[in-house]
């Protein structure tokens, strides 16, 4: 009984791979936009979207990461580049844009975009002076919430009095639960940096 059991499922996995021999998994293809650009950018066969690692000029690469995945991306000197004169004043970990082509396999840069510092008006601004002047006065009687809106272990190694820590990329999971349900309180948001 038994020999026939391992005969039929000899015979079984003979035809299967007599008809399914030539089929193989699909790869997924890499993924080219990180997280943190995911709110405003979908995924492009020919865009990476995510921050700089470093730039190699013997090797004439670009790295990008993108969430955990680093591309390693060949560039020469047709390169395009916007928001930078050169690669090397691009600052490690700035969120870039690299158009290319020849697919994930073998990707050659076409084109790198920095990202431009964001633009907040003027009259949505809050001073360093302002800001002292609310913290001294507290969240209650100031009438504000302030947000500590960088990666938590920055956040852990010091942050601002009276602030609550909600990273950017866990901005909503987090907004429930840090945003205040009163529309006339100020929320003051501050980060790293200009990004």
């Amino acid at each position: 009984m038994m020999q026939k059991k391992l005969s039929f499922l000899a015979v079984v996995l003979s035809v299967s791979m007599l008809l399914l021999g030539n089929v193989r998994p699909t790869e997924a293809g890499k993924p080219t936009v990180g997280s943190a650009c995911k709110q405003c950018h979908q995924p492009q066969d020919d865009l990476v979207r995510g921050t700089l690692v470093s730039v190699s000029d013997k090797f004439r690469t670009v790295q990008v990461a993108v969430g955990s995945l680093v591309w390693v991306i060949k560039y020469g000197d047709d390169l395009a580049l916007t928001g930078a004169v050169k690669l090397a004043d691009i600052p490690k970990d700035k969120e870039i844009g690299v158009k290319f082509t020849g697919g994930d396999k073998t990707p050659y840069a076409v084109s790198l975009a920095v990202k431009p510092p964001a633009k907040v008006a003027p009259e949505k601004l809050v001073s360093a002076e302002e800001l002292a002047k609310l913290i001294a006065l507290g969240p209650d009687k100031g009438n504000f919430v302030l947000i500590d809106s960088r990666p938590a272990p920055r956040y852990l190694e010091g942050h601002i009095s009276h602030a609550v820590s909600m990273p950017q990329p866990a901005f909503d999971k987090l907004a429930d639960k840090v945003l205040p349900k009163e529309k006339d309180k100020l929320i003051i948001f501050y980060c790293g940096g200009v990004t």
